[in-house]
């Protein structure tokens, strides 16, 4: 005998599939929700220039704005918990968009600084190789100047004075960007 409604049977596959579906876009939801909060998270530190750039529906920033003024802990993450929500509520393709520029002159500045941290390291460390690889790209320094700052930065490292000299050297490499 053959049961219309057999343990095995279509209905049980699809009935399985469905679960399985479930399973993964519950996962999926929680891992967007959480990127949410940390986007939310993002926004409360942003200062308020920077916030005014970004799209945001006046609920969220009313909460972003209350967020900024609380100091105890768990409060706080009540409210980051609250933004989190209202993130789920708006499309925040728009806002993560808006974040991005917003902040991405903060990530171009540290690139700069680092590069130039490891020029004045490497011309204190390699001395004129280095020297001559940073003439190449920037060819309107001052050769004189550079190593006079090199010879005193490296005599203020010898005798464990503060970096003065490696200061200096560190601005003048920042005004060749400019």
């Amino acid at each position: 005998m053959h049961d219309e409604f057999d343990e095995h049977g279509p209905e049980a596959d699809w009935q399985d599939s469905q679960e399985q579906e479930h399973l993964i876009s519950k996962s999926q939801l929680k891992r967007e929700a959480h990127a949410l909060l940390e986007l939310g998270k993002k926004l409360v530190q942003l200062d308020k220039a920077s916030l005014e750039k970004i799209p945001l529906p006046d609920n969220l920033l009313d909460a972003i704005n209350s967020a900024k003024k609380i100091r105890q802990h768990g409060a706080l993450k009540r409210q980051l918990q609250f933004i989190g929500k209202l993130m789920r509520k708006t499309d925040a393709e728009p806002i993560q968009a808006a974040y991005e520029a917003a902040t991405s002159h903060y990530r171009a500045d540290t690139r700069q600084l680092h590069m130039l941290e490891n020029w004045r390291d490497r011309l204190l460390a390699e001395g004129d190789n280095a020297l001559g690889e940073l003439l190449k790209q920037f060819p309107d320094a001052d050769r004189q100047h550079l190593r006079q700052l090199m010879r005193s930065a490296k005599k203020e490292r010898e005798l464990n004075k503060p970096p003065r000299a490696a200061r200096e050297l560190f601005q003048y490499l920042k005004s060749l960007l400019t």
